[in-house]
């Protein structure tokens, strides 16, 4: 059962999975040039696009499902995370079959790793809520792993999207290479 206290938590997060949903619909047909079949490419950005619905559907599934008052959260969980486990594998097997071992295909791999060991997560917890109905630690491990769908799919759609991205060892090996200077200040400016 869901314990009380946080049951405000799965309506707020049920409402903003709902929008998050919504907008990555959007963001997919904005994008949907880059997920056209023959387009380079396309195969990774239809992963992306494909784990982020998956990490905003289960933590949509979750939340709406822990607010019917009296339904088990654990089965719902472990349903949620057996489905999730199954698209996980069938995108590092596509992975693996499109043989493009490149820094965008290891850091896809490295976030469907990174869902897969959430699911993994939410399988025992939801397994634990079954066995132990009254562990209101499983359920708030639960709700933790929604917060980590969230950020998963925030993810997996900015970078469907083009978004920019600087990251410290992209910036090191920059400032190795000798590249360091900013890419939107002119030749006269001086960096700051």
């Amino acid at each position: 059962m869901v314990p009380e206290n946080i049951h405000d938590f799965f309506v707020a997060s049920g409402g903003a999975a709902g929008a998050l949903v919504g907008l990555l619909f959007v963001t997919i047909s904005v994008a949907s040039g880059r997920l056209a079949p023959g387009k380079a490419g396309a195969q990774l950005h239809r992963v992306r696009a494909s784990a982020a619905l998956g990490a905003f559907t289960n933590a949509l599934t979750v939340s709406l499902f822990a607010l019917i008052p009296g339904h088990k959260i654990g089965s719902v969980a472990v349903a949620v995370a057996v489905v999730g486990l199954t698209f996980v594998a069938a995108s590092l097997l596509l992975l693996i079959r499109l043989r493009q071992m490149r820094w965008d295909t290891l850091r896809d791999a490295l976030f469907l790793i990174g869902l897969a060991a959430t699911f993994v997560i939410q399988l025992i917890e939801g397994v634990d809520v079954i066995t132990h109905p009254g562990d209101s630690g499983a359920v708030n491990t639960i709700a933790v792993l929604v917060i980590v769908c969230f950020l998963i799919g925030i993810a997996r759609a900015w970078e469907l999207i083009g978004g920019p991205s600087i990251g410290f060892g992209q910036e090191v090996m920059a400032l190795v290479r000798g590249h360091g200077g900013d890419a939107d200040n002119s030749p006269d400016e001086e960096p700051l």
